[in-house]
């Protein structure tokens, strides 16, 4: 990560989602409006999942780890990006535009691998029920979370890295919202093999493996739903993991437009549009695919918004 002799870039210039001047404002409070719904949406089910007595399950503890990835995801692309919206120079540090690489990493391996970790816990709980809160316990469900977190941070350093490893010494415009791989590769006047490598593998394995965990527990669980005998029984079920499966769908369908596209149609404009949906949207529509759906959040949102002293003093004693 560290420049060197060899490269001569010291900041990047960032085109934008779009170089027309006449969108920028009106890109500017769009994209402002999201990342206020993201930031509320999300700092709500944290708030929600820690202070309700009901939201303790292995569950919502999955859920409030997604929110808090949510959050910084677009956290970290979202207000540069803002600013960028206003200002005539686009340019970002070569330091800073490393570490919005990185926090981008950080945050979207972690996303892939904790959306596969509440599949599992589904799994359990409608393949399991009676083993639920053994298989998944508190313990279970911290080193889940921190071998997520300790994955996403160690594939965060590497790839950002081999990307930084190479010398930048011609062009600095990138053709994107944000500091991305490809993009930043595009510009390098070096070999490239090492870090678009680095880049393919890590990439590659880890929507592999994450999508194997997901497909064979929802496999499971969709047969485990229909071996039911009782109607009420399958739609309890189903309405336990219809959030997650929305979530899922939503999530990898996004990822799988982007990387399993013909090379022919391939292209950084169209990168940078699905970027935008699993950057900015997608932690937008968490939160409410989430709340929309659940019963016992909606419960207690309900709760708070009629008492917020009183259910904070509980929490605040318990």
């Amino acid at each position: 990560m560290i420049p060197g002799n060899f490269s001569h870039v010291t900041a990047f210039i960032l085109i934008g989602v779009s170089e027309n001047p006449e969108l920028q404002v009106p890109l500017f409070f769009i994209f402002l409006v999201i990342y206020g719904v993201t930031v509320t949406g999300n700092v709500g089910i944290i708030t929600l999942t820690t202070i309700d007595s009901r939201l303790q399950t292995p569950m919502y503890f999955f859920l409030r780890h997604l929110a808090i990835i949510n959050l910084g995801n677009s956290t970290v692309i979202a207000p540069q990006m803002l600013v960028n919206f206003l200002v005539e120079k686009k340019t970002i540090s070569y330091y800073g535009c490393a570490t919005q690489l990185g926090g981008f990493l950080v945050f979207i391996v972690a996303e892939i691998f904790m959306l596969a970790a509440m599949a599992y816990d589904r799994y359990v709980a409608i393949c399991n029920p009676l083993l639920y809160m053994v298989v998944v316990s508190r313990k279970v469900c911290i080193l889940l979370v921190v071998l997520t977190y300790t994955y996403s941070l160690t594939t965060a350093l590497t790839v950002t890295s081999c990307v930084f490893s190479v010398s930048y010494c011609s062009s600095n415009i990138i053709n994107h919202f944000y500091c991305d791989n490809v993009p930043l590769l595009a510009l390098s006047c070096s070999d490239t093999y090492v870090p678009e490598t680095a880049v393919f593998t890590f990439s590659g394995t880890n929507l592999f493996f994450s999508m194997i965990i997901v497909i064979v527990s929802y496999f499971y669980i969709i047969l485990t739903i229909l071996r039911m005998r009782s109607a009420e029984g399958r739609r309890k079920a189903f309405s336990t993991c219809a959030s997650h499966m929305m979530a899922v769908t939503v999530f990898y369908g996004t990822l799988l437009f982007m990387y399993l596209q013909p090379r022919s149609n391939h292209s950084l404009d169209t990168d940078k549009m699905a970027s935008v949906f699993y950057t900015l949207v997608i932690p937008m529509l968490n939160p409410m695919i989430y709340s929309l759906r659940n019963k016992d959040v909606k419960d207690a949102l309900k709760k708070l918004l009629s008492n917020p002293c009183q259910t904070l003093r509980k929490h605040i004693n318990s």
